[in-house]
């Protein structure tokens, strides 16, 4: 198998990580969250912030605030970091208003905008819409949440392919919250031009296209390995 033509963006909130990632040319991004940084241990998000946007590749922070005036202020704070900066904006505040004016307010002022937390063909169309004529920006459809409500999610994200190339090339589309890495052909062949994995599925990308004849031996080695240096009997 071919390496994917996909963007492969790492998902992840550890400095770290971050820094290997920007070594490694099949890495083209990276994108982070409150949540994410949060289990990462961070303490002073700004000071993560102004940390991780020295990895040089595009690099994706969220604003923190619910309410617009405070997430436009936020938004501009992130932004002015650095070039490589996209700054994340919820589809939604937690009350379930949309988010559009922000964004599109933000967009058109040159801040390149990800807009995050989509779910719905109906959001995709909102910021889009919102996003279109703008600075460059990437919608984030949480394919692998909506995996999780038990919806297979290949139709909306290819339908959300459709949308974004009727907007223009200036917005990318972003398949977040992966599970395992077949994800990573779901989304190029759902015309996705973007694919967040985390730290453990980068470890698994040359699996890729191997024999499976190939896979099932490694796998027979591997159990008998451990169970030898584990010392078990029976």
């Amino acid at each position: 198998m071919q390496p994917p033509k996909i963007k492969l963006f790492l998902d992840c909130a550890d400095i770290k990580a971050i820094r290997d990632a920007a070594e490694r040319p099949e890495v083209a991004g990276v994108t982070t969250n409150p949540t994410l940084a949060r289990k990462a241990g961070v303490t002073s998000y700004i000071d993560f912030c102004r940390e991780a946007v020295t990895c040089g590749k595009p690099i994706s922070f969220e604003v923190i605030s619910d309410q617009p005036p405070a997430m436009l202020r936020e938004a501009k704070k992130l932004a002015s970091l650095g070039k490589n900066v996209y700054v994340k904006i919820p589809v939604t505040d937690c009350e379930g208003v949309s988010s559009a004016a922000v964004i599109r307010e933000l967009s058109q002022e040159g801040v390149q905008v990800n807009a995050t937390a989509v779910f719905t063909l109906d959001q995709v169309w909102a910021v889009g819409n919102a996003l279109q004529g703008g600075a460059p920006s990437v919608i984030s459809v949480f394919a692998g949440r909506i995996a999780d409500a038990g919806v297979d999610p290949v139709p909306l994200v290819s339908a959300a392919s459709v949308a974004c190339r009727a907007f223009g090339r200036s917005i990318e589309l972003l398949w977040a919250s992966s599970r395992e890495l077949y994800n990573v052909v779901q989304a190029e062949q759902a015309g996705c031009d973007i694919i967040t994995i985390t730290p453990d599925l980068f470890k698994k990308l040359g699996s890729l296209g191997k024999s499976l004849d190939a896979f099932s031996l490694d796998t027979v080695r591997m159990f008998t390995s451990d169970a030898k240096a584990s010392g078990f009997s029976l």
